[in-house]
């Protein structure tokens, strides 16, 4: 039943990272895969992946740049192989010391018990000013 492999994917996918498990969440991924994290070129982990190891990359430059303070799921909701992850987090800027507040979705596909989809909404403006406050498009 593909709602229930999709359902019990996200929860240990969550489960993982609360635990701080990067290995074993990004295990959860495909080998390959449509990943897309959209944001400014200032903010080195956005962008699209394709691969298992880039996925680990996205999750180490993350934590290189972040100090995670919060990270709240709101809502799962699964429909057949897609599901979509709803909540809000907040992090602090390692090198700024700003501190990044933004709703998210993640929007998921599951194959045979695989993430092989990706693609991750967030306030790409306020994470763009976070990091980088003076890179902000349209200032001279």
């Amino acid at each position: 039943m593909p709602e229930e492999t999709t359902r019990a994917t996200v929860d240990e996918y969550l489960r993982r990272l609360r635990e701080r498990d990067l290995e074993g969440a990004v295990g959860l991924f495909a080998e390959t895969l449509d990943w897309y994290a959209p944001g400014a070129a200032t903010v080195p982990w956005t962008g699209r992946r394709s691969t298992r190891a880039q996925v680990m990359e996205f999750f180490t430059l993350l934590h290189e740049h972040l100090v995670p303070e919060e990270f709240t799921v709101t809502h799962i909701v699964v429909d057949g192989a897609d599901a979509v992850i709803i909540g809000h987090l907040r992090d602090t800027v390692k090198a700024t010391g700003g501190t990044l507040t933004t709703p998210f979705a993640a929007h998921v596909t599951v194959t045979d018990g695989s993430f092989t989809r990706y693609h991750l909404f967030e306030d790409s403006y306020a994470l763009a000013q976070a990091v980088a406050p003076d890179s902000t498009p349209g200032k001279v």
